[in-house]
């Protein structure tokens, strides 16, 4: 017997905050913020539930009457300077990595993985949520390379101790690899390697060995390195820097 026709499955539904968040036009917060406000409308009809469920490429979405389509993909690499804080806002006022954006004309953006305020160096920013979840995936993510200046010189042993790890708070942290790059009095300048990114795990295993932080600069994420960028300025990824990163999300099609 023939088998019946199987109906194609229809697209999975989303919240609507999620779907705009997705198509890259703003941050989760800022389009349940707009639903709420009442700018968003689904299929012509205002819709003031953040979760109120959409079929992406099937409902019909607009924010203050403008049909929405999703941004052009877009993929930085910025030298986000010591002191800046790695959100969208801040409640305490202090100033972002948005700044660093200000006057481009650029479509919203979200950073890749993060930095600490006083950390420095390589951020990368994207509007492509599914490349940037691949890059910040501990499983698939590319290695990460810090330059760190600490309060000592460290021998061998040392650095051989950064690479075996320590139980820090429950947790295990290590260096994929450690190498000292220059020293000079009482301070030197390491090379530490990551291949995932727990919360402040450079300082926090470094001060599991008695080692201060005094400078953290990222310098390269997989193939992508820092180079001669100014502080503060950036400039857009090759489509050889994207396609090397991880495979691109929205932008694939």
């Amino acid at each position: 017997m023939p088998r019946p026709s199987q109906k194609p499955k229809a697209a999975p539904r989303h919240g609507v905050a999620r779907v705009l968040s997705k198509l890259g036009l703003c941050s989760r917060t800022q389009a349940a913020a707009w639903v709420a406000a009442g700018r968003v409308a689904v299929n012509g009809r205002v819709v003031r539930d953040p979760e109120f469920p959409v079929r992406q490429g099937t409902d019909a979405l607009s924010v203050d009457g403008r049909a929405l389509d999703a941004a052009e993909p877009v993929y930085l690499a910025l030298n986000k300077p010591r002191g800046l804080v790695t959100t969208t806002s801040d409640e305490r006022g202090r100033d972002t990595v948005y700044r660093c954006l200000e006057g481009a004309g650029l479509p919203w953006l979200a950073p890749v993985g993060r930095l600490d305020q006083a950390s420095e160096g390589l951020l990368l920013m994207s509007n492509d949520p599914a490349w940037a979840a691949a890059i910040t995936d501990p499983a698939t993510g590319p290695d990460k390379t810090y330059h760190v200046q600490v309060d000592a010189v460290p021998d061998a042993a040392l650095l051989a101790a950064l690479e075996a790890g320590v139980d820090d708070a429950g947790e295990r942290l290590s260096a994929r690899r450690a190498r000292l790059l220059r020293s000079g009095g009482k301070t030197a300048w390491l090379e530490i390697v990551l291949d995932e990114g727990r919360n402040r795990q450079i300082r926090r295993l470094l001060a599991a060995h008695g080692l201060e932080t005094r400078r953290l600069v990222r310098v390269a994420i997989g193939p992508v390195v820092l180079g001669e960028l100014a502080k503060g300025a950036w400039r857009r990824l090759s489509d050889e820097e994207i396609a090397a990163l991880a495979p691109r999300g929205r932008a694939a099609g």
